[in-house]
């Protein structure tokens, strides 16, 4: 495919990921935040696979950006779901957290 093809599907993949995510209520984001983080370290272990295979210099620095970017993506999402998990523990729950810490 030349450039101007994959250009064009990467910003409709824009829209199309916008108009998905924006319709999700408020209630499925944790689930749909599991799903991403799965995704994720899909990509993660993709990414690190292809990188064992290369020769190019240039390419295995582009390729470490990429796992770099995945991990960051990995490890903030867990910290995102946590982070709204605990949004729906109950006060008691809350303050026998903060009692153990």
């Amino acid at each position: 495919m030349d450039g101007v093809a994959l250009l064009t599907v990467f910003v409709l993949a824009i829209f199309v990921g916008y108009e998905v995510i924006s319709k999700v209520s408020s209630t499925l984001h944790t689930p749909l935040m599991s799903g991403s983080n799965a995704i994720s370290g899909i990509i993660l272990v993709g990414t690190i696979a292809v990188a064992a295979h290369t020769e190019s210099e240039l390419i295995f620095a582009l390729e470490l950006v990429a796992v770099a970017l995945a991990a960051v993506n990995l490890v903030g999402g867990f910290v995102v779901t946590d982070r709204m998990l605990r949004m729906f523990r109950g006060r008691r729950e809350r303050r026998e957290e903060n009692v153990k810490l």
